[in-house]
């Protein structure tokens, strides 16, 4: 049996945290055994809201590219490839945009949440939104159905974005013949990845994570900053440590200790300087070979970037084909049909 395809992208931001790497990316490792997978460095995406500093999406693209493969993305069993290099992708985008109103985008309950976001953050009713913005679930779709994506990973946030490309492909389909695949959400089971500071979500902008590449002198000074259960005032006394962001990333790192951690917590027999100390050891250990898999990449830079040439040009030839079909029922293959 042909194994199905995988479609899931991530924006060229950053580099990767935990939050990355127990919410999706340890996913991904297990999906690249069991699917014909497609990995897209979303950097169309990632200019979108940092269209004003290009260098920082390239620079990020090396980044982000050089964290996947030192998690163990394998480019043997996955399509690793950069979204703005696929100009078929740019062309679906255009004509994806005649199917689709923008009240309809607006709509979008992930569109409407993020807009409402840039709404209090620059105060100026929104004037900052530009269309690249509104339309990126149009993009979105045109990035999945390239590739004849049939699951996409997603949380429970994104899924009216994959609704929204069903909505686009049944259109589509509905004018031009069954020619599009809709997709279907693989929604993700494990839970988002709390920040140090007790957020529900672990991010850069939010200035609570812990990023896989960080030395062991950032994470002993994270990890001492992280929050404990704050009805603990002396070191003997008994606490909750389901309150306490320090047995949270215990769970994640140091599982074989956990419950001895909890019954020491509860009892009152163990002092948060001494808990958080062991967690920064366990956290270090954990990602030591991350970053020594990543330092070589940062001083083998080139090898990063054939990787992506490589899993680029194989993913282009599967958009090719599907933008062949697409102009064919579009009645746009002009020259194809004097032949």
């Amino acid at each position: 049996m042909e194994k199905k395809i995988v479609l899931t992208g991530i924006r060229p931001t950053g580099n990767l945290h935990l939050g990355h790497l127990f919410g999706a990316a340890q996913t991904w490792l297990k999906m690249q055994e069991e699917y014909d997978f497609y990995l897209e460095i979303a950097d169309v995406q990632a200019l979108t809201d940092n269209f004003h500093d290009p260098d920082k999406v390239h620079r990020n693209v090396f980044e982000l590219t050089s964290d996947l493969l030192s998690i163990g993305i394998d480019p043997n069993k996955v399509h690793l490839f950069v979204q703005s290099q696929i100009s078929e992708i740019a062309e679906l985008t255009v004509f994806y945009s005649n199917l689709v109103t923008m009240a309809r985008l607006y709509r979008n309950p992930t569109v409407k949440t993020e807009i409402a976001q840039k709404k209090t953050l620059f105060g100026n009713n929104g004037e900052s939104v530009t269309y690249g913005f509104v339309g990126y679930p149009v993009s979105q779709a045109a990035d999945i159905t390239a590739f004849n994506g049939e699951l996409v990973p997603v949380g429970e946030d994104q899924l009216p974005l994959i609704e929204q490309c069903r909505e686009i492909v049944r259109k589509f389909n509905s004018i031009y013949g069954n020619v599009l695949k809709e997709p279907e959400p693989l929604l993700s089971k494990t839970p988002r990845i709390k920040g140090l500071d007790g957020n529900e979500k672990m991010g850069k902008s939010l200035g609570n994570a812990i990023f896989l590449v960080d030395d062991e002198e950032t994470i002993n000074k994270k990890v001492m900053g992280a929050l404990t259960d704050t009805n603990k005032i002396k070191k003997d006394d008994p606490a909750n440590p389901d309150v306490c962001m320090v047995y949270y990333y215990h769970k994640l790192v140091n599982s074989e200790n956990v419950d001895n951690i909890c019954k020491e917590c509860k009892q009152g027999l163990r002092g948060c300087v001494a808990c958080k100390k062991e967690l920064a050891l366990k956290m270090n250990e954990f990602l030591k070979e991350i970053r020594k898999k990543k330092e070589y990449y940062r001083e083998h830079p080139e090898e990063v970037f054939e990787t992506l040439k490589v899993g680029t040009e194989k993913a282009q030839q599967k958009a090719k084909e599907t933008m062949a079909k697409v102009k064919t029922a579009m009645k746009i293959d002009y020259f194809e049909r004097i032949k």
